[in-house]
């Protein structure tokens, strides 16, 4: 099942509101259940973080990490992904968010078992 992106502002607050926080070394999310059979996503990168071309690089490297274990992920979940503010920019690469994005999948207990 294809994963949608959340885009608007209020969908974003909502996810924020539950406090269901997991954190990594570069990237935290936060989750809630949407009582639906379909797995909602937002990526954030804080312009703080850096300039444009990066964050949007930074981006694409969370949605192609997030694509290769799409297929592993439990439906009925909203999350919203973030580039953490003190994290080092020259460390965004493929391998350190591939390494990130399964710990924290893991840890929330969103992947499923084989």
């Amino acid at each position: 099942m294809k994963t949608k992106m959340l885009k608007k502002n209020y969908e974003f607050q909502k996810v924020f509101a539950k406090k269901n926080y997991y954190g990594g070394k570069y990237i935290e999310m936060f989750v809630i259940k949407n009582k639906q059979n379909v797995n909602y996503m937002g990526i954030a990168v804080s312009k703080k973080s850096a300039n444009s071309v990066r964050r949007n690089k930074i981006k694409r490297l969370i949605r192609e990490n997030y694509r290769q274990i799409e297929d592993k992920i439990i439906e009925g979940n909203s999350y919203v992904i973030l580039w953490k503010k003190k994290a080092n920019v020259e460390e965004a690469n493929y391998y350190n968010i591939k390494e990130d994005i399964n710990k924290i999948f893991k840890k929330a207990k969103l992947i499923k078992e084989e």
